[in-house]
């Protein structure tokens, strides 16, 4: 252990309280302080990107929802009237949308980046989702819209997304990047019903055979991904390279993740994962990749929206540190 690995937990150990007594608050603090390198640590202007995009393999009845749904989401996003918008209003996050594929040409709006590689990537059931060109650029352009946000002074980022049929692309990436059987990692989504999972998982089947040489992380995701997941492990591998807080929410913001952490392994000690999806596969997602959320609240529904409830208890994380008293300057006996 370091002098300042040292000196921090001397810091958390010494606060008026029995040792551990705070729990994962305890945990959350000595992580923040560590990848802020400071005792003292802060969080700055939080953030929260919610990336949209159509996935070519809805053609296939893939979810019960039609993918029109996504440029209407996108619409509920800008209007304010999203589980998103609401928590990141109440949590005083910067919010922006992020067109990176959809297929519906949006006016010029205050708050939705205009980030389109093309709408909407190719049903992989056929080819591959997008070329190795396109997954490269996507992921250029999330990096470049996180590398603006850090240079307004945010030091703690969100991820969320919207595209209908992304847990499909999802379940893929998860299959691929955690070697799981295709059948293991298919849930509901959106909510299809026995014969709709039946369907559902026949399909991602028949994707995962014809993409199964694909063994390179960008081969991976430009065959079974999205242009919402591309932006989104791009922005993440941005917001490690800048120091930041990266958290993490549900089952499609992980699978953007196991490819940032395939491509960049040291990603994961600047990520908090913030909650427990209820989607079947999230919770092997974060057992392959060693993580404990904070919460579980039976949750589903994406858009960051668990990122975004998580963040007063992180804050809560770093005020303790900061402000709880010791024993020493409160004057109170350890024994």
């Amino acid at each position: 252990m370091t002098d300042f690995n040292k000196e921090l937990k001397h810091k958390i150990d010494t606060k008026t309280k029995p040792l551990g007594a705070l729990g994962k608050l305890e945990d959350l603090a000595y992580q923040i302080a560590k990848v802020q390198k400071t005792l003292s640590p802060s969080l700055k202007k939080p953030t929260m990107l919610v990336f949209a995009a159509d996935h070519g393999i809805s053609d296939e009845g893939v979810s019960p929802f039609p993918k029109e749904v996504t440029w209407q989401m996108v619409m509920n996003f800008i209007t304010g009237g999203a589980a998103i918008n609401v928590f990141c209003k109440q949590n005083n996050f910067d919010l922006n949308v992020v067109d990176a594929g959809v297929d519906f040409d949006f006016p010029e709006t205050e708050g939705l980046i205009n980030a389109k590689i093309a709408k909407g990537t190719k049903n992989m059931k056929l080819t591959e989702a997008m070329t190795i060109e396109q997954c490269k650029q996507a992921m250029k352009k999330g990096a470049e819209i996180v590398a603006k946000k850090v240079k307004g002074g945010s030091n703690i980022i969100g991820f969320g997304e919207m595209g209908i049929s992304n847990t499909s692309a999802a379940s893929l990436l998860m299959s691929k990047f955690c070697d799981i059987p295709i059948e293991e990692t298919v849930g509901k989504g959106t909510g299809h019903d026995a014969k709709g999972m039946i369907h559902k998982k026949a399909i991602l089947t028949e994707v995962a055979n014809l993409h199964k040489d694909k063994i390179s992380p960008i081969e991976i995701l430009s065959a079974v991904g999205g242009f919402e997941i591309a932006m989104m492990a791009g922005a993440m591998i941005e917001a490690y390279q800048n120091n930041m807080i990266i958290l993490i929410d549900g089952f499609i913001s992980t699978s953007a993740l196991l490819a940032a952490h395939a491509m960049q392994n040291n990603i994961l000690d600047h990520c908090i994962f913030t909650h427990k999806s209820d989607e079947n596969g999230h919770v092997k997602m974060l057992e392959f990749l060693h993580a404990d959320p904070i919460l579980q609240l039976n949750m589903r529904l994406g858009e960051g929206s668990g990122a975004a409830i998580a963040y007063p208890i992180i804050e809560s994380a770093v005020n303790f540190l900061n402000e709880m008293a010791s024993f020493e300057s409160a004057g109170i006996s350890k024994t």
